[in-house]
């Protein structure tokens, strides 16, 4: 066997010595493998050493990609409670506003009916004013009808302030309080006049005072003036009621004289017309005011409804 095993290496030895077929060895063989093994493993360690970094590489980004979504959803969380918040914020002010929309819209009623009432109360009043001028126009007619005819001019005329003026000259000379004989007729015939404007019961209704005033120009001492005024009014007043019984009898709680002298005057200047325009005697016709009390209480027990008719309404000033 060992023979035949050398000659059989030999005979190999000898055929590659002498041929040119050369066959590697087993240990060639082996060696060979091995190294490519080694070759491939190395390939496939330095695959899976990129490989790993990639996927470390890519795992980071992925945490990190996770954390930003995760952040996202928590701002995306926070956004949509802050929009809640906002649309319950939004519902309370739409709600808020519909309510302040509702009371504009009452209160507008409330001031469209205030104003309504108040023009009524206006209206009533203004018929009240209305009234005083036409229980002057009657004191003036009646004068009128009763004198009129018997001097040249009006004997009377209405002022701006509602007073009804007589004419001083036809009454007292200059610095007199003494009535003159013309004039005894002219204050008959202004008795008779007022005591047929009383005769009137809506009149007498409405009428609270009639106040003979007295005035003078600004020459002479203030005392003097307002003396001589006050006679003048009183001697004006006195003869009335002497020439006319009837109208101290029945109508006398009607009547008040008084005096203002110098200080209401109607003419300016130091003028001799101006101080003939100042010296004069007015019929201040004054109405009751409770008519006028009855419309404004009645006014007031309309906007508080907590006043009854047990409740005493405020008394005006």
């Amino acid at each position: 066997m060992r023979g035949r095993r050398r000659s059989l290496m030999g005979d190999t030895v000898g055929l590659g010595e002498a041929g040119t077929n050369v066959w590697p060895s087993f240990a060639d063989l082996t060696s060979t493998i091995a190294l490519i093994l080694f070759v491939l493993v190395l390939l496939a360690y330095i695959q899976n050493l990129f490989s790993g970094k990639q996927l470390a590489r890519a795992r980071a980004e992925l945490a990190e990609t996770l954390a930003q979504l995760s952040g996202s959803q928590r701002q995306i969380t926070q956004s949509r409670k802050q929009l809640r918040l906002l649309a319950a914020e939004l519902e309370a002010g739409q709600a808020q506003l519909k309510l302040s929309r509702q009371k504009v819209d009452a209160q507008a009623e409330v001031i469209e009916r205030s104003k309504q009432e108040l023009s009524e109360v206006r209206a009533q009043v203004q018929g009240i004013g209305l009234l005083r001028l036409s229980v002057l126009e009657k004191v003036k007619q009646s004068l009128e009808e009763q004198v009129g005819g018997q001097h040249r001019g009006p004997v009377a005329r209405i002022a701006e302030n509602g007073n009804i003026v007589l004419d001083e000259n036809l009454l007292f000379d200059y610095k007199s309080a003494t009535i003159k004989p013309e004039g005894y007729s002219f204050l008959r015939r202004l008795a008779k006049a007022l005591a047929t404007v009383l005769s009137d019961p809506e009149v007498r209704a409405n009428v609270d005072v009639i106040a003979i005033q007295g005035h003078t120009d600004s020459r002479g001492p203030a005392a003097y003036n307002r003396q001589l005024a006050s006679a003048r009014a009183r001697a004006v007043l006195d003869y009335m009621f002497q020439a006319e019984p009837q109208l101290e009898e029945q109508y006398g709680r009607y009547f008040a004289s008084s005096a203002y002298s110098e200080f209401r005057p109607v003419a300016a200047g130091d003028s001799p017309e101006a101080h003939r325009r100042n010296r004069r005697i007015e019929i201040s016709v004054v109405l009751k005011d409770s008519r006028i009390r009855e419309v404004i209480d009645s006014y007031l027990r309309k906007e508080d409804p907590v006043m009854d008719d047990d409740s005493v309404a405020p008394e005006l000033p």
